[in-house]
C-alpha cells in the first residue's frame, strides 16, 4: 500500500547574516516524510539540526527551496496561515518541556485545542485530553500542576499536549536532554510505542542509542544531509 506523504522538503537552504558574515546553516536539503515514519536526525553540534527542525515546525522560513506540508506550499502562506497550519498539523515535544506551572496538567494539554481556528466544544476538548492522558499513562495526574511531577512525568505530559490536535507529524527536539537515563529510556520507549500505533515522528537527538530506535536515521553534516539509513541499511 502506498504511503501518504506528510512533508516534502526540496532543495532547502538557510542562510544567516551576522556581522557581515554569511553562514550557510542548511544547504540543498531534500527530505520526504511519509505517514507512519519514525525519523531521527543526528549530527555534531552546529550541523543544522535545530535549524532544520524549526523550518519543519514552521517556526522559521527557508532562504530558498520548497516546503510542502499537508498539501500546502508553505512559501505561499501568510504568517497567520502558517500559525494555523502549525497548530493544527504539527505537534512539538521540547527538551525543556515548556509546560505552564500555573495551569493544571489537563489545562496544559488542552491549550492547543483552545487556539484552534475551528473551536471545539468543552465535551470534545475533555474527550481529547483524556484520550491523550491515557496514551501516555498519566490519567491519574490530570489535576496536578507540572511542578508537582518528575521530569519524566512532565515529558509525558508534553507528549500528550503535542498529540492532542491529532497532528500530521510529531517533531521531537532532544526529548531526553533534561532526563536521567531511566526516565529517558522510558520516554523513548513511549515514542516507539506511539509510532507503532501510527504516529509519524521526526526527532533530533545527539544520543546514538536513541537515534537507532528510529526506523530511518538521517545524519546532518555542515548543513548537508550526509547519509541515510533505513532499518539499519544504508540507502
Amino acid at each position: 500500500m502506498t504511503k501518504l506523504s506528510k512533508i516534502k522538503l526540496t532543495n532547502i537552504t538557510k542562510k544567516f547574516l551576522t556581522n557581515e558574515m554569511e553562514t550557510h546553516a542548511l544547504q540543498g536539503v531534500n527530505l520526504e516524510i511519509f505517514d507512519g515514519d519514525y525519523i531521527s536526525i543526528s549530527g555534531p553540534s552546529g550541523c543544522g539540526k535545530s535549524t532544520l527542525l524549526t523550518i519543519l515546525g514552521l517556526l522559521d522560513t527557508p532562504t530558498s527551496g520548497e516546503y510542502i506540508i499537508a498539501g500546502n506550499n508553505v512559501s505561499a502562506l501568510t504568517v497567520n496561515e502558517r500559525a494555523t497550519l502549525r497548530n493544527e498539523h504539527i505537534g512539538f515535544v521540547f527538551q525543556s518541556f515548556n509546560l505552564i506551572d500555573e495551569l493544571s496538567v489537563f489545562d496544559n494539554i488542552a491549550l492547543p485545542l483552545r487556539y484552534r481556528q475551528q473551536p471545539l466544544s468543552s465535551k470534545e476538548i475533555q474527550s481529547r485530553v483524556i484520550s491523550c492522558l491515557e496514551k501516555v499513562q498519566m490519567s491519574h495526574r490530570a489535576q496536578h500542576k507540572p511542578n508537582q511531577l518528575s521530569g519524566g512525568q512532565q515529558q509525558r505530559i508534553a507528549i500528550a499536549r503535542a498529540l492532542v490536535n491529532d497532528p500530521a507529524i510529531l517533531l521531537v527536539d532532544e526529548p531526553t536532554g533534561n532526563l536521567d537515563s531511566k526516565n529517558g529510556d522510558a520516554v523513548m520507549q513511549m515514542l516507539s510505542e506511539l509510532n507503532r500505533a501510527g504516529t509519524t515522528i521526526c526527532m533530533v537527538t545527539h544520543d546514538p542509542r536513541y537515534a537507532d530506535m528510529a526506523t530511518t536515521k538521517l545524519h546532518l553534516l555542515d548543513g548537508t544531509m550526509a547519509e541515510e539509513f533505513s532499518m539499519g541499511l544504508a540507502v
